[in-house]
């Protein structure tokens, strides 16, 4: 039984300690304290999510989306006036400086997801935070062919921010913390709008949002995965009820419908009668 609840705290021990040595790294290599207080905050939050999930306490997901989520758009975005939208990122990378958003992409959205997969869609993304808080947790229909939208939103931020650089704007910064606010209140309105259109809370995430297209290739090479035990699973289908992205977690070969939308939200996990996921 000690073994055994041991083994509930070894994920959150590994989690953490993936985020200190980023944290570490990054304040030595870049000689800038703030990199030791961010990836710390940010780890010892997933890290307390983690332990009050392997406690069984039903608010433990929404409560690191709260706790890194506001700390992004607030404090990062709000008060330190950052882009970490997709545009920040392109204006970093045109820039040619290893900063902010391209740090925030590379660890979280480009390079960290062949590790914990969607992880970020589920536990740090602000605004599915806000989403999340909509009444339509369970898609109650079969998934529309609107996922071509995400690619239209990708390339027209790229396509904003190269005019910008090509048009040597002035004042980039300014524009980039403008950009930021407007780009959040475009993504909220079309997230709810998108959400009581289709009865689907996660709507937004499923057709429009553009870091999809970094997040869902690199997603199927995830190290962490929802796996079935078959010798368990009793095909009840509660798991993919439940499922807010639509995923088959009884199925797992990397190619399962939906593989690389899930968030790790851990519902099918909750719901399984047999503990078989």
């Amino acid at each position: 039984m000690k073994q055994r609840n041991r083994k509930k705290y070894v994920l959150p021990a590994v989690m953490l300690a993936v985020f200190e040595g980023v944290a570490v790294t990054l304040w030595l290599t870049k000689e800038n304290l703030f990199y030791l207080f961010n990836f710390s905050y940010i780890g010892v939050s997933i890290t307390l999510g983690l332990i009050l999930f392997a406690r069984n306490y039903k608010h433990a997901r929404r409560i690191v989306q709260l706790l890194v989520g506001l700390y992004m758009l607030v404090y990062l975005g709000l008060i330190c006036r950052e882009n970490m939208q997709i545009e920040g990122f392109w204006y970093y990378l045109f820039t040619g400086v290893f900063e902010a958003a391209t740090i925030h992409y590379a660890v979280a959205k480009i390079f960290g997801p062949l590790f914990f997969g969607r992880g970020w869609c589920g536990y740090a993304c602000w605004t599915a935070m806000v989403l999340d808080f909509l009444p339509f947790k369970v898609p109650n229909h079969n998934r529309r062919p609107l996922g071509w939208l995400r690619y239209v939103t990708f390339a027209a931020s790229l396509v904003f921010v190269a005019a910008l650089f090509l048009a040597q704007a002035a004042n980039m910064e300014r524009i980039m913390f403008w950009a930021f606010i407007i780009g959040n209140v475009f993504y909220y309105a079309a997230g709810i709008t998108l959400a009581i259109v289709f009865k689907d809370n996660r709507a937004f995430c499923k057709y429009l949002c553009p870091i999809t297209v970094f997040l869902k290739p690199m997603s199927y090479f995830s190290l962490f995965r929802v796996k079935c035990d078959k010798s368990r699973c009793v095909s009840c289908g509660k798991c993919r009820s439940v499922c807010p992205m639509d995923v088959d977690v009884t199925d797992n070969s990397r190619k399962r419908k939906n593989g690389t939308e899930c968030i790790l939200c851990m519902e099918c996990a909750k719901s399984c009668p047999k503990k078989a996921l």
